[in-house]
Order: C-alpha cells, then sequence, then structure tokens
C-alpha cells in the first residue's frame, strides 16, 4: 500500500526497495526462528518462509521492470 501511494515513479522504486529489503530480513527472522521452535512448528515457519521467498520474487521482478523504465 505504501509502493501505491508513491508521489513519483523514482518513489514508487525506492518503496519496492524497502519492500525487498523488509522481506529479506523476515527471512532471516523466520530462518533464526526456527532454529529454536519445536520441531512440529517448524513447518509452519517453513510455509511462512516460502510466502516470503514468493513475494523476494514478485519485489525482484517488479524493481527489474522499473529499472529498465526509469533512468537512475
Amino acid at each position: 500500500m505504501e509502493a501505491n501511494g508513491a508521489s513519483s515513479k523514482k518513489d514508487f522504486r525506492n518503496k519496492i526497495y524497502i519492500c525487498k529489503k523488509e522481506i529479506k530480513e523476515t527471512k532471516h527472522w523466520l530462518r533464526m526462528l526456527s532454529a529454536v521452535i519445536e520441531y512440529n512448528q517448524k513447518r509452519e515457519a517453513w510455509i511462512i518462509w516460502n510466502e516470503a521467498q514468493e513475494l523476494t520474487l514478485i519485489f525482484g521482478k517488479i524493481a527489474g521492470t522499473l529499472n529498465k523504465t526509469i533512468k537512475n
């Protein structure tokens, strides 16, 4: 939603990059969490990690497309 409210294409691109960084951090914490939780909860953490990975790929694709259309 934050990116949708961007004031320009460059602002939109910046917000997408922030999303990518936030997703990467989320994946890091999910890996850390899975190291200390019980075995039966690891499956849930893995499912969430996979969702985060899909978002990483989506935001990466958006960023790549924006880089082709927006000059630095």
